[in-house]
């Protein structure tokens, strides 16, 4: 027999990529885990990883074993943990990704039902990419993420669309007006132009600043035009210090999903953000 903590111990090894993350991850000694993976490598009679000096890459043999553990390893120790914890969500931490704007603008506010029942969140903010894998490595419990993961264990289900304009201040004209974007590539705008107008965006922008909350103060101050999600401007459009500068019946759309591992959805504290969340995407 192997024991199960031999496994737990290789299969954070492979989704933190390091030793000391996955350490990290299990409240244990960097040696301790080692000396786990080690004596695994040894009962199985081959090697699971070449290690690196900025951390490990797994055989195939690894790739093949975590195919064959991931899921169920996750369900087992749900179920040990649901053994010793409470059956409710209070007194449990549920640890929350998601991109910055939409977090503070639209997530947060809608999961006070959740923490008034007793589940304490802490958050990180980032790019989609980075999250995912972070859920994976079991460093964070639910991702509000822009693009479909595609990674084995993990669940996704649509919260959300989002819904593009282009905004400025009230009489810019958009065929002249200063660009300001996101990053220096145009991404968003480059897609709403291609969208709608059918060709890439004229000019380079005069203002980058990678956060669009600071893009909707520097439209609203009528230094250019920009393009947003909808629910971002929305208050500004109803007070009149930003406007749609080109309104369109068809306008670009991005899917935002709820990602969770999916040995852990059923969890009491993700199971009730997660049905705080999805009830409240249905409104935005």
């Amino acid at each position: 027999m192997i024991s199960l903590d031999l496994l737990q111990t290789f299969l954070a090894v492979h989704r933190a990529g390091t030793l000391t993350r996955a350490a990290e991850a299990l409240g244990l000694a960097q040696p301790t885990v080692t000396a786990q993976v080690r004596a695994l490598e040894e009962r199985i009679g081959q090697p699971l990883f070449v290690r690196g000096a900025r951390g490990v890459t797994p055989t195939a043999a690894a790739d093949d074993l975590t195919r064959r553990l991931d899921g169920p390893l996750d369900a087992l120790a749900a179920v040990a943990a649901g053994l010793t914890g409470a059956a409710g969500p209070a007194g449990r931490t549920l640890h929350l990704g998601g991109p910055a704007e939409l977090m503070t603008a639209r997530v947060l506010p809608a999961l006070a039902g959740t923490i008034a029942a007793g589940v304490s969140v802490r958050v990180q903010l980032g790019l989609a990419d980075d999250l995912l894998a972070d859920l994976a490595a079991g460093r964070l419990d639910l991702v509000v993420s822009a693009i479909r993961p595609r990674r084995g264990g993990i669940s996704a289900e649509p919260l959300c669309d989002e819904e593009f304009l282009l905004v400025g201040a009230p009489g810019l004209a958009f065929s002249a007006a200063p660009l300001l974007a996101y990053a220096e590539e145009l991404p968003i705008i480059r897609r709403w132009w291609r969208h709608v107008l059918g060709t890439p965006p004229p000019k380079r922008a005069v203002l980058v600043v990678p956060d669009l909350r600071g893009l909707r103060a520097a439209a609203a101050a009528g230094i250019g035009a920009t393009v947003l999600p909808r629910y971002l401007v929305a208050d500004e459009l109803r007070a009149g210090t930003l406007v749609d500068l080109h309104p369109t019946e068809d306008p670009p759309i991005n899917t935002i999903y709820l990602a969770t591992r999916t040995a852990g959805r059923d969890e009491p504290h993700v199971s009730a953000a997660r049905g705080a969340l999805l009830m409240q995407g249905r409104l935005w």
